[in-house]
């Protein structure tokens, strides 16, 4: 289903062309997680959703307020997205679960992979169906067994792609008809025609990344004008990409480790980026006394408002 990316792309760490956005990334939560991951605007509270997955923890930041909440989840955890009915579902390292927070914590839906127990889940998006895409991984990031899957009235099923050993994204374009997966260890991100059954086809090769570029690629999301924003792991920026692959933005950090970015807020221009502090060792902590926490940046092209997803009991 997927063509092979012959023709890798090249990019430096300090791109030519690649334009400033509106302000660097500054701290606004020191919250030092371990895998900072699965940021997710909620507009009906205003407020960002975002996941500590090694240490198992959800978050809840008010930019307004400044107020910031932590749960506990069941397992290690990559990601909560709302659910039409409110409350959340969440996608914890065994499977997807039910999570309120104001109520009764996290309640199981489905297994993921049952079959996989080293496997574990680790990033999502919805549709504008509200069908929930999600992928997984090997823990032990070294076999190729995650898969993208998506979950739709009560289901999961397979989405036919094959595996890579960690997935991430995916992306889904604002017209809802491309998905963006990325193979985070393979360096590359390919793009997939959404059928209105949710069938994939016509994969092939967005981007490759040869090794001049600096880190992996890890979260994606679209924003409203078709772009894919990018975060790489060990490679201390995050960079935007129009529809034809082009770089067109790259944001520099002060961490090595950049998960994934969400762009929400009054405008949608709001970015905010998770970050982490796994596999740094001590001497780079001391170098990186923010790592892990959780950065602001504003943009010029808002994003998409995030679809709940719908969720059968």
């Amino acid at each position: 289903m997927t063509r092979g990316c012959a023709a890798r792309t090249t990019i430096s760490s300090t791109p030519a062309g690649a334009e400033a956005v509106g302000s660097e990334p500054h701290l606004v939560l020191a919250v030092g997680a371990t895998l900072g991951e699965g940021p997710v605007w909620v507009p009906r509270d205003n407020a960002l959703w975002f996941v500590d997955i090694k240490s198992r923890h959800v978050h809840r930041f008010d930019p307004a307020s400044g107020d910031a909440k932590r749960w506990d989840a069941p397992g290690e955890i990559g990601w909560v997205l709302p659910a039409s009915d409110g409350g959340f579902v969440a996608g914890v390292a065994d499977g997807l679960y039910r999570f309120e927070p104001e109520g009764e914590g996290f309640a199981k839906l489905r297994d993921a992979e049952p079959h996989l127990p080293d496997n574990r889940l680790n990033d999502a998006a919805t549709d504008r169906q509200g069908r929930i895409w999600f992928g997984s991984m090997d823990n032990g990031e070294e076999l190729r067994t995650g898969k993208l899957y998506r979950f739709e009235d009560g289901i999961v099923v397979d989405s036919g792609l094959a595996p890579v050993t960690i997935t991430n994204g995916p992306a889904i374009a604002p017209d809802g008809g491309t998905l963006y997966a990325v193979d985070t260890m393979g360096k590359q991100i390919h793009a997939h025609t959404i059928a209105h059954d949710g069938t994939l086809s016509d994969g092939r090769c967005f981007i490759a990344f040869d090794d001049s570029v600096k880190g992996n690629p890890d979260g994606a999301i679209c924003d409203s004008q078709g772009g894919v924003w990018v975060a790489f792991y060990g490679g201390w920026a995050v960079r935007r990409y129009d529809s034809s692959g082009t770089l067109t933005h790259q944001i520099d950090f002060p961490v090595a480790n950049i998960t994934k970015i969400a762009l929400g807020g009054e405008d949608g221009c709001d970015a905010y980026a998770t970050t982490a502090r796994k596999g740094l060792n001590d001497a780079e902590l001391a170098q990186q006394p923010l790592a892990g926490h959780l950065f602001h940046f504003r943009v010029d092209i808002p994003g998409i408002p995030v679809t709940s997803a719908n969720v059968k009991p």
